[in-house]
């Protein structure tokens, strides 16, 4: 089938195939004589399991591993649960930063009044890194500043 076709079975883009191939998480393509990519049963197979891993957020260093255990018939099921409980470990930490952004983002929102008027802790925040002092009274002497959780991915 061409690439097209393999888009369609498996549920990704053709870019996000390329892509894949390119990286080197899917074995390149056997090519048509006119230069086409062709995949065969065994290439789906592995593009659902790329998307099923990446659908449950695995990075694509990670997905590169689990493939290789996937492939390797002398893995230790160990390994693969240790994987997997990194992963969610690192889930876990995401959800405690996003739980503290959206705590922060509500309590913000909880304070604005959403009138006619321009004044915004929402905004303030954004621009300053500080809140309206009197939706967060600070100690004596010292702004008040949100704690924000180290995003990044």
């Amino acid at each position: 089938m061409n690439i097209g076709q393999a888009a369609r079975r498996s549920g990704l883009s053709t870019k996000m195939i390329r892509y894949y191939e390119a990286i080197g998480l899917l074995k390149p393509a056997t090519r048509s004589d006119s230069g086409y990519r062709l995949y065969q049963d065994a290439d789906l197979h592995s593009l659902a399991f790329i998307k099923r891993s990446r659908d449950l957020g695995f990075s694509l260093e990670e997905v590169g591993k689990l493939l290789t255990l996937w492939q390797d018939r002398q893995r230790a099921s160990a390994d693969v649960k240790a994987l997997a409980m990194q992963h969610i470990d690192a889930l876990n930490t995401r959800i405690k930063e996003l739980v503290t952004l959206r705590d922060t983002l509500g309590e913000l929102v909880s304070h604005c009044q959403g009138d006619d008027r321009p004044d915004c802790p929402i905004l303030k925040e954004l621009a300053t890194g500080e809140a309206a002092s009197c939706c967060h009274p600070a100690p004596t002497g010292s702004p008040t500043r949100h704690k924000r959780p180290n995003v990044t991915e």
